[in-house]
């Protein structure tokens, strides 16, 4: 829908072999770009870039931490475009969450100076609703209070800060997208994975769902391929810099109404679900305007039916292959 071939011709994806960055790659060398994925691989995989070997020397996969300046450094020479993905997972916050302000905060100072000094034309940072915290009204758009109540949430916004401070500061052509409840093919289904892939592999698995809270929790569940359209959409568009954007798809489906959904597409409706007490700082209810990305002229595409068949395909598949390997 976007192509950035014509503006661009060299990027780098950090977190590129993770759920959403590997996605991002695939269509930037779709484009024509030469593109290079730095990764740490503690989230993403190898296996998320493996199709891509046939792009050759358009493509370079590099093993290397945005906590490490000097080694990330040289990395950004001769780059366009940033598209900066890598993140630590909201999962494991509360257990670590000094690695998490390492990563999200420091990290993303890392990958802004590095990309300063190269002369990098474009900054595009994923971001997330978590910045919010408790929300306030509804539909919650970008100028609603930010106080998160997540040690995630906090060090996201302050790597929110840092890139405003460099529009601020330096001038640099920045854009922040906040993420909400993105799913697709690719995504972690492991138990700290994303609630669809979850949901997803236990169904096929015959095991019982499990819920934390009573599942009237609403989420704004938004398609892989859009949140890579909206990265794309904001790398083209040039009259705006330095600002914030919601990236959810505006879909409102409560966690009961997705375990209902995934049961009745896999046939095992009888399936337990089994509910838990509420996870600490989670948001009960989401209902997220995506009015200001829509006014630049941004369109979510993916309906949520079509997307979650998309991605239980997706898994059905994988887990099949895995099995003819066990």
């Amino acid at each position: 829908m976007y192509s950035l071939g014509n503006k661009f011709k060299k990027a780098l994806v950090t977190g590129g072999a993770g759920f959403i960055g590997s996605h991002i790659v695939e269509d930037l060398l779709g484009d024509g770009l030469e593109v290079i994925s730095i990764d740490n691989y503690s989230a993403g995989k190898k296996e998320n870039l493996a199709h891509l070997i046939n792009w050759g020397q358009k493509f370079k996969e590099i093993k290397a931490d945005v906590r490490d300046y000097k080694n990330l450094r040289p990395y950004l020479e001769g780059v366009d475009i940033v598209f900066h993905q890598a993140v630590s997972k909201n999962t494991i916050c509360f257990k670590d969450p000094a690695s998490d302000l390492e990563i999200n905060a420091l990290g993303t100072l890392n990958v802004l100076t590095a990309a300063r000094e190269a002369g990098v034309k474009k900054f595009v940072h994923a971001s997330t609703g978590s910045v919010y915290g408790d929300t306030r009204y509804y539909p919650s758009d970008e100028e609603h209070p930010l106080n998160p109540n997540s040690f995630y949430g906090v060090s996201k916004l302050a790597a929110e800060k840092y890139v405003r401070a460099f529009h601020h500061l330096y001038g640099m052509n920045v854009n922040i997208l906040r993420y909400y409840h993105v799913f697709g093919p690719r995504q972690d289904y492991s138990d700290v994975g994303g609630v669809v892939s979850i949901f997803g592999r236990r169904a096929f698995q015959n095991l019982p769902l499990t819920i934390y809270g009573d599942g009237t929790q609403l989420r704004s569940f938004t398609f892989v391929k859009d949140v890579v359209n909206a990265n794309k959409f904001l790398a083209l568009t040039d009259d705006v810099s330095g600002e914030a954007f919601n990236c959810a798809s505006g879909v409102k489906v409560t966690i009961k109404e997705l375990a209902d959904a995934i049961l009745k597409y896999f046939g095992k409706e009888t399936l337990p679900i089994e509910f838990q007490d509420w996870k600490p700082g989670d948001i009960k209810y989401f209902n997220v305007s995506h009015q200001k990305i829509a006014d630049l002229g941004f369109k979510f595409q993916t309906s949520f039916e079509e997307g979650l068949a998309n991605t239980l395909e997706w898994i059905i598949g994988y887990l099949e292959s895995m099995k003819k390997y066990a």
